[in-house]
């Protein structure tokens, strides 16, 4: 199979949803030659730890695994870096922390005790964005005007409006997500696929080129 034939799959913010992540694994792992996964795997739902762990086994069993980093795992590395809690406790933190065995007060060395190193390497070594032939992938958005190399974390990480309403042309659809849609948002320049699973929604993948949306249900209690 040629570069040009191959299948992408984008899976949607994950936030803690174990459950539903393991089960839309099970309907596209088989069918994707990449699987793109576009942050946010931590906080608001309950098995965080649980998420990242299936993500991590997932890159050694499957030739190309790409997840880029979203605002909450940002914002989780942040505080395994002790430089701010605040806002992460504030968006569903301590849920991210509970999974992980430790409590809001606990001290640096119970952090390096509870959670795992290689952990620690994935939520460091996340990328902001990614693109292939498909389409340019990224958490939140992207800057118009701005060329791919030049966009900034701000843009990337926590793009809301300004993104949303625009109509600049990147050369490729860019893929998202961040902002919750009941139903994947599609446009001509940009395709968002938060379709909400932490609050009761479901969670969804994009297969490309197909365009074809497969979801599971989220969590059957919302996080609130």
């Amino acid at each position: 199979m040629s570069a040009i034939d191959s299948t992408t799959c984008v899976i949607g913010d994950i936030h803690g949803c174990h459950e539903s992540l393991v089960h839309l694994l099970s309907k596209i792992v088989h069918r994707a030659d990449t699987i793109v996964f576009l942050g946010d795997y931590v906080d608001r739902g309950p098995h965080s730890k649980e998420v990242v762990t299936t993500i991590l086994s997932l890159t050694k069993s499957h030739p190309r695994v790409i997840p880029l980093m979203g605002n909450h795992d940002f914002l989780f590395l942040k505080y395994l870096n002790g430089e701010e809690s605040s806002l992460f406790l504030q968006v569903g933190g301590k849920q991210t922390l509970i999974s992980y065995g430790l409590s809001i007060d606990a001290s640096t060395e119970e952090i390096h005790q509870r959670v795992p190193p290689e952990h620690i390497t994935f939520f460091r070594n996340l990328p902001l964005y990614w693109e292939n032939q498909h389409a340019i992938y990224v958490h939140a958005g992207l800057m118009p005007g701005c060329h791919l190399s030049q966009q900034t974390a701000q843009w990337c990480l926590w793009a809301r409006e300004s993104f949303l309403s625009s109509t600049a042309d990147f050369g490729k659809p860019v893929i998202f997500g961040h902002t919750v849609f009941p139903d994947p948002l599609i446009t001509v320049d940009k395709i968002g696929i938060d379709t909400g699973a932490v609050y009761g929604g479901e969670l969804t993948a994009l297969l490309l080129p197909e365009q074809e949306f497969i979801s599971v249900p989220g969590l059957h209690t919302s996080y609130q």
